[in-house]
Protein backbone atom coordinates (compact mmCIF):
# COMPACT_ATOMS: atom_id res chain seq x y z
CA UNK A 1 0.00 0.00 0.00
CA UNK A 2 2.02 3.27 -0.94
CA UNK A 3 1.13 6.78 0.72
CA UNK A 4 2.71 10.35 0.08
CA UNK A 5 3.09 11.57 3.73
CA UNK A 6 2.15 15.37 4.28
CA UNK A 7 4.89 17.48 5.14
CA UNK A 8 4.18 17.49 8.61
CA UNK A 9 4.59 13.86 8.88
CA UNK A 10 8.10 13.34 6.40
CA UNK A 11 11.06 12.79 8.01
CA UNK A 12 9.35 11.70 11.69
CA UNK A 13 9.97 8.56 13.28
CA UNK A 14 6.13 8.29 13.42
CA UNK A 15 5.68 9.16 9.28
CA UNK A 16 8.82 7.00 8.75
CA UNK A 17 8.11 3.98 10.77
CA UNK A 18 4.23 3.96 9.37
CA UNK A 19 4.98 4.32 6.02
CA UNK A 20 7.30 1.29 5.94
CA UNK A 21 4.79 -0.28 7.53
CA UNK A 22 1.93 0.54 4.87
CA UNK A 23 4.26 -0.64 2.18
CA UNK A 24 3.56 -4.28 3.37
CA UNK A 25 -0.51 -4.27 3.49
CA UNK A 26 -1.50 -5.28 0.32
CA UNK A 27 -5.28 -4.94 1.25
CA UNK A 28 -6.42 -8.55 0.99
CA UNK A 29 -8.86 -8.58 4.38
CA UNK A 30 -7.60 -12.48 6.06
CA UNK A 31 -7.33 -9.51 9.43
CA UNK A 32 -11.13 -9.18 9.05
CA UNK A 33 -12.28 -12.68 9.89
CA UNK A 34 -9.92 -12.83 13.02
CA UNK A 35 -10.61 -9.64 14.36
CA UNK A 36 -13.00 -9.39 17.47
CA UNK A 37 -14.39 -6.07 16.73
CA UNK A 38 -15.21 -5.98 13.49
CA UNK A 39 -16.87 -9.29 14.57
CA UNK A 40 -19.14 -8.11 17.07
CA UNK A 41 -19.57 -4.82 14.58
CA UNK A 42 -19.73 -5.83 10.97
CA UNK A 43 -18.10 -2.81 10.27
CA UNK A 44 -15.09 -2.19 7.47
CA UNK A 45 -13.88 0.84 9.77
CA UNK A 46 -13.97 -1.38 12.94
CA UNK A 47 -11.21 -3.81 11.50
CA UNK A 48 -7.79 -3.65 10.79
CA UNK A 49 -7.92 -3.57 7.19
CA UNK A 50 -10.40 0.13 7.63
CA UNK A 51 -8.52 1.47 10.39
CA UNK A 52 -5.23 1.44 8.82
CA UNK A 53 -7.21 3.11 5.63
CA UNK A 54 -8.23 5.78 8.12
CA UNK A 55 -4.75 5.89 9.65
CA UNK A 56 -3.44 6.08 5.89
CA UNK A 57 -5.63 9.28 5.26
CA UNK A 58 -4.26 10.95 8.41
CA UNK A 59 -0.85 10.47 7.06
CA UNK A 60 -1.27 12.09 3.95
CA UNK A 61 -3.17 15.16 5.82
CA UNK A 62 -6.76 14.57 5.20
CA UNK A 63 -9.19 15.61 8.01
CA UNK A 64 -9.84 13.52 10.93
CA UNK A 65 -12.54 13.74 13.42
CA UNK A 66 -14.12 12.61 16.21
CA UNK A 67 -15.40 9.26 13.97
CA UNK A 68 -12.24 8.64 13.63
CA UNK A 69 -10.76 8.65 16.90
CA UNK A 70 -13.99 6.71 17.68
CA UNK A 71 -12.93 3.57 15.02
CA UNK A 72 -9.61 3.70 16.27
CA UNK A 73 -10.47 3.95 20.21
CA UNK A 74 -12.76 0.76 19.53
CA UNK A 75 -9.40 -1.16 18.88
CA UNK A 76 -8.51 -4.01 21.34
CA UNK A 77 -4.93 -3.89 20.01
CA UNK A 78 -5.42 -7.28 20.70
CA UNK A 79 -2.76 -8.07 17.84
CA UNK A 80 -5.05 -11.21 16.26
CA UNK A 81 -5.18 -9.07 13.17
CA UNK A 82 -0.76 -9.96 12.85
CA UNK A 83 -0.92 -13.40 13.70
CA UNK A 84 -3.16 -13.92 10.49
CA UNK A 85 -1.63 -11.08 7.95
CA UNK A 86 0.61 -12.85 5.36
CA UNK A 87 2.95 -9.85 4.56
CA UNK A 88 3.61 -9.34 8.42
CA UNK A 89 2.03 -6.00 8.69
CA UNK A 90 3.09 -4.13 12.33
CA UNK A 91 -0.62 -3.50 12.78
CA UNK A 92 0.09 -2.84 16.68
CA UNK A 93 2.45 -0.47 16.09
CA UNK A 94 0.67 1.08 13.14
CA UNK A 95 -2.37 1.89 15.52
CA UNK A 96 -0.61 3.20 18.39
CA UNK A 97 0.95 5.77 15.82
CA UNK A 98 -2.79 6.86 14.06
CA UNK A 99 -3.93 7.32 17.74
CA UNK A 100 -1.12 9.90 18.37
CA UNK A 101 -1.82 11.42 15.57
CA UNK A 102 -5.56 11.37 15.67
CA UNK A 103 -5.31 12.61 19.51
CA UNK A 104 -3.09 15.81 18.51
CA UNK A 105 -5.50 17.17 15.98
CA UNK A 106 -8.92 15.84 17.67
CA UNK A 107 -9.23 17.12 21.67
CA UNK A 108 -10.63 14.97 23.73
CA UNK A 109 -14.02 15.81 25.85
CA UNK A 110 -13.15 16.94 29.44
CA UNK A 111 -15.02 13.70 30.95
CA UNK A 112 -12.68 11.00 28.84
CA UNK A 113 -9.53 13.00 29.40
CA UNK A 114 -10.48 12.90 33.09
CA UNK A 115 -11.06 9.11 33.17
CA UNK A 116 -8.16 8.64 31.12
CA UNK A 117 -5.86 10.27 33.67
CA UNK A 118 -7.24 8.39 36.31
CA UNK A 119 -6.39 5.65 34.58
CA UNK A 120 -2.91 6.11 33.90
CA UNK A 121 -2.06 7.78 37.29
CA UNK A 122 -3.91 6.02 39.67
CA UNK A 123 -3.99 2.13 38.62
CA UNK A 124 -0.03 3.20 39.21
CA UNK A 125 0.07 4.86 42.53
CA UNK A 126 0.74 3.35 45.67
CA UNK A 127 -2.52 4.75 46.95
CA UNK A 128 -4.11 1.80 44.42
CA UNK A 129 -4.08 -1.20 46.90
CA UNK A 130 -6.12 1.06 49.88
CA UNK A 131 -8.72 2.33 47.72
CA UNK A 132 -9.24 -0.98 45.71
CA UNK A 133 -9.76 -2.20 49.72
CA UNK A 134 -12.12 0.53 50.44
CA UNK A 135 -13.95 -0.17 47.11
CA UNK A 136 -14.53 -3.88 48.13
CA UNK A 137 -15.66 -2.89 51.18
CA UNK A 138 -18.37 -0.86 49.81
CA UNK A 139 -18.70 -2.97 47.03
CA UNK A 140 -22.23 -4.37 48.19
CA UNK A 141 -23.34 -0.25 47.73
CA UNK A 142 -21.79 0.16 44.07
CA UNK A 143 -23.59 0.66 40.98
CA UNK A 144 -23.63 -2.85 38.91
CA UNK A 145 -21.30 -1.33 36.74
CA UNK A 146 -18.56 0.11 39.19
CA UNK A 147 -19.08 -3.03 41.01
CA UNK A 148 -17.67 -5.15 37.80
CA UNK A 149 -14.80 -3.57 38.40
CA UNK A 150 -14.13 -4.25 42.01
CA UNK A 151 -13.37 -7.41 42.75
CA UNK A 152 -14.95 -9.52 45.43
CA UNK A 153 -12.58 -10.09 48.33
CA UNK A 154 -10.21 -12.58 47.99
CA UNK A 155 -10.09 -15.70 50.29
CA UNK A 156 -6.65 -15.38 52.35
CA UNK A 157 -4.30 -17.93 50.42
CA UNK A 158 -0.88 -18.69 52.00
CA UNK A 159 1.49 -15.30 51.12
CA UNK A 160 4.38 -16.86 52.21
CA UNK A 161 7.51 -16.37 49.61
CA UNK A 162 10.61 -18.66 49.52
CA UNK A 163 13.68 -18.15 51.54
CA UNK A 164 16.11 -20.85 50.64
CA UNK A 165 18.63 -19.40 48.21
CA UNK A 166 19.37 -21.23 44.86
CA UNK A 167 22.39 -20.61 42.55
CA UNK A 168 20.10 -19.86 39.42
CA UNK A 169 17.97 -16.60 39.90
CA UNK A 170 15.19 -14.68 38.04
CA UNK A 171 13.96 -11.04 38.16
CA UNK A 172 10.36 -11.15 38.43
CA UNK A 173 8.56 -8.13 38.01
CA UNK A 174 4.86 -7.97 40.68
CA UNK A 175 2.96 -5.53 38.47
CA UNK A 176 1.03 -2.38 38.87
CA UNK A 177 -2.55 -4.15 39.78
CA UNK A 178 -1.28 -7.23 40.54
CA UNK A 179 -0.10 -7.27 43.96
CA UNK A 180 -3.12 -5.52 45.00
CA UNK A 181 -5.94 -7.49 42.78
CA UNK A 182 -4.46 -11.11 42.91
CA UNK A 183 -1.18 -11.47 45.40
CA UNK A 184 -1.24 -15.02 45.55
CA UNK A 185 -0.23 -15.07 41.21
CA UNK A 186 3.29 -13.75 42.36
CA UNK A 187 4.10 -15.39 45.74
CA UNK A 188 2.50 -18.61 43.88
CA UNK A 189 5.23 -17.99 41.08
CA UNK A 190 7.99 -17.67 43.20
CA UNK A 191 7.24 -21.02 45.09
CA UNK A 192 6.81 -23.14 42.25
CA UNK A 193 10.38 -21.80 40.95
CA UNK A 194 11.38 -22.80 44.57
CA UNK A 195 10.55 -26.06 43.88
CA UNK A 196 12.16 -26.37 40.86
CA UNK A 197 15.44 -24.75 42.23
CA UNK A 198 15.12 -21.19 41.04
CA UNK A 199 15.25 -18.38 43.23
CA UNK A 200 13.22 -15.14 42.47
CA UNK A 201 14.43 -11.44 43.23
CA UNK A 202 12.22 -8.52 42.99
CA UNK A 203 14.01 -5.24 42.29
CA UNK A 204 13.44 -2.06 44.54
CA UNK A 205 12.36 0.68 42.40
CA UNK A 206 10.87 -1.43 39.14
CA UNK A 207 6.90 -0.45 38.47
CA UNK A 208 4.50 -0.38 35.92
CA UNK A 209 5.65 -1.92 32.88
CA UNK A 210 5.59 1.09 30.86
CA UNK A 211 2.27 -0.34 29.05
CA UNK A 212 -0.74 1.57 30.23
CA UNK A 213 0.61 5.12 29.66
CA UNK A 214 1.92 4.21 26.16
CA UNK A 215 -1.34 2.73 25.23
CA UNK A 216 -3.49 5.72 26.49
CA UNK A 217 -1.68 8.01 24.52
CA UNK A 218 0.77 8.95 26.92
CA UNK A 219 4.54 7.92 25.37
CA UNK A 220 6.56 10.10 27.23
CA UNK A 221 5.25 8.61 30.78
CA UNK A 222 5.17 5.65 29.11
CA UNK A 223 8.74 5.29 28.20
CA UNK A 224 9.80 7.20 31.26
CA UNK A 225 8.53 3.63 33.04
CA UNK A 226 10.66 1.97 30.49
CA UNK A 227 14.04 3.63 31.70
CA UNK A 228 12.66 3.46 35.25
CA UNK A 229 12.30 -0.53 35.17
CA UNK A 230 15.78 -0.60 33.14
CA UNK A 231 17.84 1.39 36.18
CA UNK A 232 16.29 -0.95 38.74
CA UNK A 233 17.20 -4.03 36.74
CA UNK A 234 20.40 -3.26 35.13
CA UNK A 235 22.73 -4.03 38.35
CA UNK A 236 21.67 -7.65 38.40
CA UNK A 237 21.63 -7.87 34.90
CA UNK A 238 24.93 -6.23 34.22
CA UNK A 239 26.81 -8.54 37.05
CA UNK A 240 24.98 -11.38 35.65
CA UNK A 241 23.16 -12.20 39.37
CA UNK A 242 20.04 -12.60 37.08
CA UNK A 243 19.60 -15.43 34.02
CA UNK A 244 16.46 -14.02 32.64
CA UNK A 245 13.38 -11.67 33.81
CA UNK A 246 10.22 -13.42 34.42
CA UNK A 247 7.18 -11.97 33.34
CA UNK A 248 3.13 -13.89 35.05
CA UNK A 249 1.38 -11.06 33.15
CA UNK A 250 1.49 -11.58 29.76
CA UNK A 251 0.54 -7.64 29.19
CA UNK A 252 3.61 -7.00 30.84
CA UNK A 253 5.81 -9.38 29.00
CA UNK A 254 4.64 -8.12 25.61
CA UNK A 255 5.94 -4.73 26.40
CA UNK A 256 8.95 -5.17 28.33
CA UNK A 257 10.57 -7.50 24.98
CA UNK A 258 9.53 -4.83 23.01
CA UNK A 259 12.30 -2.29 25.26
CA UNK A 260 14.72 -2.75 23.11
CA UNK A 261 12.73 -0.86 20.08
CA UNK A 262 10.96 1.52 21.89
CA UNK A 263 13.99 2.95 23.31
CA UNK A 264 16.41 2.04 20.33
CA UNK A 265 16.26 6.03 19.84
CA UNK A 266 17.50 7.03 23.40
CA UNK A 267 21.33 6.29 23.36
CA UNK A 268 21.39 6.42 27.02
CA UNK A 269 19.04 3.55 27.11
CA UNK A 270 19.41 1.71 23.87
CA UNK A 271 22.00 -1.36 24.38
CA UNK A 272 20.42 -1.88 27.93
CA UNK A 273 17.10 -2.27 26.80
CA UNK A 274 18.12 -3.86 24.62
CA UNK A 275 19.44 -6.68 26.68
CA UNK A 276 16.33 -6.04 28.77
CA UNK A 277 14.38 -7.52 26.27
CA UNK A 278 16.81 -10.53 25.30
CA UNK A 279 16.59 -11.49 28.64
CA UNK A 280 12.68 -11.34 29.19
CA UNK A 281 10.61 -14.55 28.94
CA UNK A 282 7.10 -14.98 30.22
CA UNK A 283 6.27 -18.02 32.80
CA UNK A 284 5.25 -20.15 30.59
CA UNK A 285 8.74 -20.05 28.42
CA UNK A 286 10.23 -21.90 31.80
CA UNK A 287 7.70 -24.98 31.71
CA UNK A 288 9.52 -27.18 29.05
CA UNK A 289 12.36 -27.58 32.01
CA UNK A 290 10.83 -26.90 34.63
CA UNK A 291 8.15 -29.81 33.54
CA UNK A 292 10.78 -33.10 34.23
CA UNK A 293 11.68 -31.36 37.83
CA UNK A 294 8.03 -30.45 39.14
CA UNK A 295 6.81 -33.16 37.64
CA UNK A 296 7.72 -35.50 40.57
CA UNK A 297 6.77 -33.39 43.05
CA UNK A 298 2.96 -32.75 42.13
CA UNK A 299 -0.16 -34.38 43.82
CA UNK A 300 -3.10 -34.26 41.53
CA UNK A 301 -5.29 -37.17 42.99
CA UNK A 302 -8.57 -33.75 43.25
CA UNK A 303 -7.50 -32.01 40.47
CA UNK A 304 -9.85 -29.46 39.16
CA UNK A 305 -10.72 -30.23 35.10
CA UNK A 306 -9.47 -27.06 33.71
CA UNK A 307 -10.09 -24.70 30.81
CA UNK A 308 -7.89 -22.46 29.46
CA UNK A 309 -8.01 -19.30 27.74
CA UNK A 310 -4.75 -17.95 26.17
CA UNK A 311 -4.50 -14.15 26.34
CA UNK A 312 -3.77 -12.02 23.38
CA UNK A 313 -0.63 -10.67 24.36
CA UNK A 314 0.47 -14.52 24.63
CA UNK A 315 -0.35 -15.96 21.75
CA UNK A 316 -0.65 -12.86 19.29
CA UNK A 317 1.73 -10.19 21.05
CA UNK A 318 4.51 -12.42 22.25
CA UNK A 319 3.41 -15.71 19.44
CA UNK A 320 3.44 -18.14 22.11
CA UNK A 321 1.14 -20.88 21.09
CA UNK A 322 -0.16 -24.21 22.79
CA UNK A 323 3.30 -24.15 25.38
CA UNK A 324 0.79 -23.33 28.63
CA UNK A 325 -1.72 -26.33 28.11
CA UNK A 326 0.67 -28.73 26.13
CA UNK A 327 3.09 -28.39 29.47
CA UNK A 328 -0.13 -28.38 32.04
CA UNK A 329 -1.28 -31.88 30.29
CA UNK A 330 2.36 -32.95 30.84
CA UNK A 331 2.56 -32.48 33.98
CA UNK A 332 -0.81 -34.10 34.76
CA UNK A 333 -3.54 -31.72 34.44
CA UNK A 334 -6.33 -32.46 32.66
CA UNK A 335 -7.15 -29.11 30.29
CA UNK A 336 -8.91 -27.90 27.42
CA UNK A 337 -9.34 -25.01 25.08
CA UNK A 338 -12.62 -23.32 24.14
CA UNK A 339 -14.13 -26.22 21.28
CA UNK A 340 -13.67 -22.20 18.77
CA UNK A 341 -12.39 -18.85 19.14
CA UNK A 342 -9.44 -19.68 21.65
CA UNK A 343 -8.01 -16.97 19.44
CA UNK A 344 -10.34 -14.48 19.72
CA UNK A 345 -9.43 -11.79 22.68
CA UNK A 346 -12.32 -11.87 25.99
CA UNK A 347 -12.18 -8.18 25.76
CA UNK A 348 -10.33 -6.87 29.03
CA UNK A 349 -7.04 -5.35 27.06
CA UNK A 350 -5.55 -3.64 29.61
CA UNK A 351 -8.02 -0.83 30.25
CA UNK A 352 -10.22 -0.74 27.07
CA UNK A 353 -12.89 -2.79 29.68
CA UNK A 354 -13.36 0.60 30.74
CA UNK A 355 -12.91 2.88 28.55
CA UNK A 356 -15.84 0.95 26.18
CA UNK A 357 -17.64 -1.66 28.30
CA UNK A 358 -20.44 -2.10 26.06
CA UNK A 359 -18.27 -4.11 23.48
CA UNK A 360 -15.93 -5.66 26.31
CA UNK A 361 -19.01 -7.14 28.31
CA UNK A 362 -20.07 -8.46 24.35
CA UNK A 363 -16.60 -10.35 24.26
CA UNK A 364 -16.65 -11.41 27.67
CA UNK A 365 -19.77 -13.02 27.08
CA UNK A 366 -18.91 -14.58 24.09
CA UNK A 367 -16.02 -15.89 25.34
CA UNK A 368 -17.24 -17.33 28.06
CA UNK A 369 -20.55 -18.82 26.26
CA UNK A 370 -17.58 -20.70 24.02
CA UNK A 371 -16.02 -22.17 27.60
CA UNK A 372 -18.83 -23.13 28.81
CA UNK A 373 -19.27 -26.61 26.63
CA UNK A 374 -16.04 -27.86 28.50
CA UNK A 375 -18.03 -27.66 31.95
CA UNK A 376 -14.33 -26.64 33.85
CA UNK A 377 -14.38 -26.95 37.68
CA UNK A 378 -11.79 -23.59 36.60
CA UNK A 379 -10.92 -21.31 34.26
CA UNK A 380 -7.12 -20.58 33.99
CA UNK A 381 -5.56 -17.57 31.83
CA UNK A 382 -1.94 -15.82 32.13
CA UNK A 383 -2.71 -12.37 32.08
CA UNK A 384 -4.09 -10.74 35.30
CA UNK A 385 -6.58 -8.36 33.18
CA UNK A 386 -8.44 -11.32 31.47
CA UNK A 387 -8.71 -13.11 34.81
CA UNK A 388 -10.33 -10.28 36.66
CA UNK A 389 -12.57 -9.47 33.36
CA UNK A 390 -13.63 -13.00 33.12
CA UNK A 391 -14.34 -13.36 36.71
CA UNK A 392 -16.36 -10.70 36.56
CA UNK A 393 -19.25 -12.55 34.21
CA UNK A 394 -19.32 -16.51 35.65
CA UNK A 395 -19.00 -17.84 39.02
CA UNK A 396 -16.70 -20.62 37.83
CA UNK A 397 -13.38 -19.69 39.69
CA UNK A 398 -11.01 -18.19 37.31
CA UNK A 399 -7.18 -18.29 38.47
CA UNK A 400 -3.90 -18.42 36.64
CA UNK A 401 -2.20 -21.63 36.03
CA UNK A 402 0.44 -20.76 38.22
CA UNK A 403 -1.63 -21.09 41.27
CA UNK A 404 -3.16 -24.31 40.47
CA UNK A 405 0.40 -25.64 40.13
CA UNK A 406 1.41 -24.24 43.54
CA UNK A 407 -1.30 -25.77 45.12
CA UNK A 408 -0.34 -29.59 43.69
CA UNK A 409 2.93 -28.71 44.73
CA UNK A 410 1.23 -27.74 48.32
CA UNK A 411 -0.87 -30.90 48.71
CA UNK A 412 1.89 -32.98 48.21
CA UNK A 413 4.56 -31.20 50.59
Amino acid sequence: MQTQLAPAFQGTPDGTAAEAILRKCVHCGFCTATCPTYQLLGDELDGPRGRIYLIKQALEGEPVSRKTQLHLDRCLTCRSCETTCPSGVEYGALVDIGRRIVDAQVPRPAGEQAVRWLLKEGLTSPLFAPALKLGQALRPLLPDALRQKVPAKAAPRPPRWPTREHPRKVLLLLGCVQPALLPNINSATARVLDAAGIQTLVADGAGCCGALRTHLGDQSGGLDDMRRNVDAWWPMVATGQVEAIVMNASGCGVMVKDYGHALAGDPAYAERAQRISALTKDLSELLPELTPLLQPQLQLRNAPRLAYHPPCTLQHGQQLRGGVEMHLKALGFEVSLAPSESHLCCGSAGTYSVLQPELALALRDRKLAHLAPLAADTIVSANVGCIQHLQSGTSTPVRHWVELVDEALHEAG
